[in-house]
């Protein structure tokens, strides 16, 4: 079929056009200011982008729209509407779904879903959780908000399947005698990161009901997405109609530090759950987060060395491992597989580095932005580079949560480790200044790219660690900054 994807530039509507086109389908599509990664893996597919949303695209006359969560019914100013192509799609009549929609029904009938829910780690811990089932010889298909290294793409079919992902290779009949003469032929693993923001304008539960996975990972739960959730509990609620689609042959991979996951599951669970993380845990970790020993119900059964670094993808790690053991993959080789995973594209990714005065400085590019993602990131990179380095935290809050200013008095708190921050603050109602007050000449503040660039270059010294941590493009700071440090 021909699909049209309106907003296909955001991570998944981009992962879902990838595997679009693998399956053979004539995929198009259009946004409005894109940047990489998923613009420059678009276009290596050979994917036709469309800037803006103009009606006229209906003369695409595709088989149907895949509408992403960006396209709303909203007007301009001058009461015209803000996404054209849609109100035209409505009016015509023309088919349309949306991307969760079309996922579920098109590649995911049929597979073994290994969904990643959480608030932090979605991306990371889904790519861990691929690269572990690859290397146990699974060839699993994957959607993952991010591009993996280890793989290069954001998302694939897998599991040998070409023209229908749902078909899976069947097992040679049984003989007379054999055990369990009812059972299915193994399902081909698809792991896919799974969000709880909304589906679509027309659909607002989240967009992980639409999976029905057998294995679930509830990585972690706290309040986000301020401007579609309420408070905690509505979250929650979301959270536990996942856990309501999960077989009672499934599995709940769940980290038993959070109290909150704990509400979620008490609300009902109909599966074998697994823990991880806590002290009494199915799934434990002992040792630093970069060497450490994985321990099954008390027994030292891997033990993960690696180049990752941090607490939190130490319980990544396990969550993965956990969730792979679901499928027969034996914890010490996940942990094998681990011990070669290179992370996600910005994901505490090295941009480059300057020489200056005898040593050098190292600018990073991660894509933290909640006060948390911030806060473990900054941990990690601490324990990276040690006690006696600085490490200047550049960030700007482009979350729609953030941007609302619900969680800005979290902000000192999530920079602790860092030596010095720097925020932008372009586009935001509410004093920036202000919610860093705290932490007195430890902050500056810039309204522009290019002034928080002047400052942190000014600060800049030789051995001095640079993070950046935005969920876009960040004005292309990371180029800026290097550029202006190599000038100096």
């Amino acid at each position: 079929m021909h699909i049209h994807i309106l907003g296909i530039c955001g991570t998944f509507m981009g992962g879902l056009a990838a595997l679009a086109r693998e399956a053979g389908h004539t995929v198009t599509g259009c946004d409005a200011g894109v940047y990489p990664p998923m613009s420059d893996q678009l276009r290596a597919l050979g994917i036709e982008l469309i800037e803006g949303f103009g009606a006229d695209q209906l003369a695409l006359n595709p088989d149907v729209f895949v509408i992403g969560n960006v396209v709303s019914r909203a007007r301009l100013a001058d009461g015209s509407p803000k996404f054209p192509l849609m109100e035209a799609i409505l009016n015509a009549g023309a088919r349309y779904t949306s991307g969760p929609q079309w996922l579920a029904e098109n590649v995911l009938q049929g597979r073994h879903v290994l969904a990643v829910a959480g608030t932090h780690g979605k991306t990371t811990t889904t790519s861990m959780l691929a690269w572990i089932l690859e290397g146990a010889g699974l060839q699993p298909g994957f959607l993952v908000g991010g591009v993996p290294l280890n793989f290069g793409v954001s998302a694939r079919l897998g599991g040998g399947s070409a023209a229908r992902p749902a078909q899976v290779k069947e097992e040679p009949a049984k003989r007379a005698g054999d055990t369990e003469p009812d059972a299915q032929p193994p399902r081909a693993p698809f792991v896919i990161e799974a969000d709880e923001y909304d589906t679509a304008f027309f659909d607002k539960r989240s967009k992980f009901v639409h999976y029905r996975p057998r294995t679930a990972i509830l990585n972690n739960l706290e309040f986000d997405h301020a401007d579609i959730f309420d408070d905690l509990a509505a979250i929650e609620r979301q959270f536990h109609h996942l856990v309501r689609t999960v077989p009672a042959s499934g599995r709940v991979v769940v980290n038993g530090l959070e109290e909150s996951l704990a509400r979620v599951l008490h609300t009902g669970c109909w599966s074998e759950v697994r823990s991880f993380g806590a002290a009494v845990s199915d799934f434990t970790a002992e040792g630093e987060p970069g060497a450490f020993d994985v321990l099954q119900r008390g027994e030292r059964v891997a033990r993960v060395q690696w180049a990752l670094g941090g607490v939190h993808n130490q319980l990544n790690a396990l969550a993965a491992i956990a969730a792979a053991d679901h499928l027969g993959v034996a914890p010490a080789d996940a942990a094998g597989a681990l011990a070669s995973f290179r992370n996600v594209k910005r994901r505490m990714e090295v941009r480059g580095t300057v020489a200056r005065d005898g040593g050098t400085i190292t600018v990073y590019d991660d894509f933290a932005h909640h006060p948390t993602a911030i806060r473990t990131t900054l941990d990690g990179l601490r324990r990276q580079v040690g006690p006696g380095a600085r490490i200047l935290a550049v960030f700007e809050p482009r979350s729609n949560t953030m941007k609302l200013g619900t969680m800005k008095a979290q902000l000192p708190w999530s920079l602790e480790a860092a030596d010095l921050a720097f925020c932008h603050s372009g586009g935001l109602d509410w004093d920036a200044r202000e919610a860093l007050a705290p932490m007195l000449e430890r902050a500056q503040v810039g309204s522009t790219i290019d002034e928080v660039v002047r400052q942190v270059s000014l600060a800049a010294r030789a051995g001095d660690h640079i993070l950046c941590m935005s969920n876009g493009g960040f004005g292309g700071v990371h180029t800026k900054l290097l550029e202006s440090l190599r000038n100096q």
